[in-house]
């Protein structure tokens, strides 16, 4: 099992905190499917301060999603500090997590996200100031480092235990990276021997046998799986069900897929609005469909829609045509047979 300070998780398998997507909508989901710990999109410590309306709605939490790590990032230590107990007083998340991985410019050149990668004392000054002021565990999401030629992992995650964080997630790429190449798995395995607080591993899990593999190398004591996850929350379950008995469930059914993403579009709908929601939905759709037959079309006619209900009408349409072809291709198939036989 995973635990985290004194919050335990039913599992180790955890949903990566994606910008854009890990909203409650999302999450809800994936704890659904039984994720051990879900984490929400990162927020601007600048935004909580300044507690806009959004900004406030990305901080709610529903119990059904717990345990919850809601994740902040700054660059500045006294607004982070405040954010931070703007999430520890005024939140029911039970972690805080510290972003420091996010390699998008507008993040970096604020002095946050992965530029604290140059710099392992900034993240003791920085982890331990936050973890002075709250009394909810704090974590930190690092990359291996800053580019091939500045990889500190193992002194940054050093210094995260030496601040009071209580447990560091590590993806397997540096920010020059972005989300390109190879994760680099042995420097995650680096971590994991230098420090004695749970290490979560990230990084190319894009299967239960992934996670496996990443787990088994690293030693790590969670799997955390980000873009795995997009449009498919059964590969969280897959994954935990791998893990726990070595079982590998078959992917799900296109209209158990599209069950599922008629649901996350209801949610979405509560949560935002039908025309925010739909609008959101479609790169949602577009990785639920990937791989299905005939989803390159199905994708064109949903990005036209506006209203929910015709979105679930294509969507419909859909499902009935390949239920329709898979119907024509077993009586083939039986018709095939009848004739073999005589």
């Amino acid at each position: 099992m995973l635990k985290i300070g004194d919050i335990e998780m039913k599992n180790n398998v955890v949903l990566a905190p994606m910008a854009g997507v890990c909203n409650p909508a999302f999450r809800l989901i994936a704890k659904e499917f039984g994720t051990g710990l879900v984490c929400a999109e990162m927020v601007s410590d600048k935004a909580i301060l300044h507690g806009n309306k959004r900004t406030m709605e990305m901080l709610f939490v529903d119990d059904r999603e717990k345990p919850l790590s809601l994740q902040i990032v700054g660059g500045d230590r006294e607004s982070l500090v405040e954010a931070a107990k703007v999430v520890d007083q005024q939140t029911n998340a039970d972690i805080i997590d510290i972003n420091m991985g996010c390699p998008v410019p507008k993040v970096t050149k604020c002095d946050a996200g992965a530029r604290w990668l140059l710099d392992p004392n900034k993240i003791y000054e920085m982890v331990s100031a936050v973890t002075e002021a709250v009394s909810k565990p704090v974590t930190v999401k690092m990359r291996i480092g800053w580019d091939d030629e500045h990889i500190y992992a193992v002194e940054n995650a050093q210094a995260v235990e030496s601040a009071g964080g209580k447990a560091v997630s590590v993806h397997g790429r540096t920010r020059e990276q972005q989300y390109t190449g190879k994760a680099n798995w042995d420097i995650i395995r680096d971590v994991k021997q230098a420090v004695s607080i749970p290490v979560i591993g990230n990084g190319d899990v894009f299967s239960p046998e992934d996670a496996r593999r990443l787990l088994d190398h690293t030693g790590c004591d969670g799997v955390m799986i980000g873009r795995g996850a997009l449009g498919n929350p059964w590969m969280l379950y897959r994954t935990i069900q791998y893990l726990a008995k070595g079982e590998l469930l078959p992917d799900p059914l296109p209209r158990e897929k599209m069950e599922v993403a008629l649901l996350h579009l209801d949610r979405l709908t509560a949560l935002k609005g039908e025309a925010a929601a739909v609008r959101e939905m479609r790169k949602h759709l577009a990785w639920y469909l990937k791989g299905l037959p005939g989803a390159a079309r199905v994708k064109d006619v949903i990005m036209e829609e506006t209203g929910r209900d015709s979105v679930v009408e294509v969507l419909e349409r859909y499902i009935s045509s390949l239920d329709m072809e898979a119907v024509e291709a077993a009586a083939a198939a039986k018709a095939a047979g009848t004739q073999a036989v005589h």
